[in-house]
């Protein structure tokens, strides 16, 4: 007999089903477990804010836990610093540029943080822009990581930057001033900002779930993925002892 005997079609079909169904949970269970995870990120993003200096202190390196954090920032922006960060997408998917303003938190002086306070069109020219408001001012925002170096910026001298970097920042401010290793995205643009057609920034990197969130989910994907490979190994044996029985 041979393995793709007409005897032993039944047993072919009945394990063609077996291991499409097992395989088929296991993936139902692994987008499950997906989901859940995106879900938590999220949701770390719409906690109850905190002060920045709660989180992060202005000579401390960035900890993983405050990536994506909500935090308040009380404080002055600068008059000078002001950059546009290219290749930055709207929430619609328009390409555009960051507009960044640092804050001094606190008293003017102190350590400052740079703010995303909004996406620009990418035709938009430094010179069109808002100034920053002026006076003390309150900004809600998620924390986020100095960004990695990318391309080099032909100009380190203009307002307009390639990458959202600490260090390219502190190029452009006074010797003096430091600024924090990290940087706050505004979850909407002040007012003064909208009125002159400044919308939200998107949020780049979402905090990282917790490794038990949905250990249901992706341990039952694996035993579903068992169950399918059992199921094959049945079907393998019953199939090579059916032909080698057959003289």
């Amino acid at each position: 007999m041979r393995p793709w005997s007409p005897r032993l079609l039944g047993a072919h079909l009945l394990a063609l089903v077996c291991i499409a169904f097992a395989a088929g949970m296991g993936l139902w269970q692994y987008d499950a477990w997906q989901e859940r995870r995106a879900a938590e990120r999220v949701d770390l993003t719409e906690a109850e804010p905190v002060p920045l200096t709660d989180v992060l202190g202005p000579d401390q390196p960035f900890q993983t836990a405050g990536l994506g954090r909500p935090v308040e920032v009380r404080g002055t922006f600068l008059a000078e610093g002001t950059v546009l960060v290219s290749d930055r997408e709207s929430a619609d998917g328009k390409p555009g540029r960051w507009l960044v303003t640092p804050i001094s938190v606190g008293a003017l002086g102190a350590p400052a943080v740079p703010v995303v306070r909004g996406w620009v069109p990418a035709d938009t020219a430094i010179e069109d822009l808002p100034a920053p408001p002026s006076g003390e001012v309150d900004v809600l925002g998620w924390l986020q990581p100095t960004e990695a170096a990318g391309e080099p910026d032909d100009d380190p001298k203009d307002a307009v930057v390639p990458a959202l970097r600490i260090a390219d920042l502190l190029q452009l401010l006074d010797e003096d001033q430091d600024l924090y290793e990290a940087y706050v995205v505004t979850e909407e643009p002040l007012a003064a900002d909208q009125a002159d057609g400044v919308t939200a920034a998107t949020l780049d990197q979402l905090p990282p779930a917790s490794r038990f969130t949905g250990l249901r989910n992706i341990l039952y994907a694996i035993e579903w993925w068992v169950f399918a490979a059992f199921a094959g190994f049945l079907w393998w044996r019953y199939v090579r002892d059916a032909v080698r029985s057959e003289p």
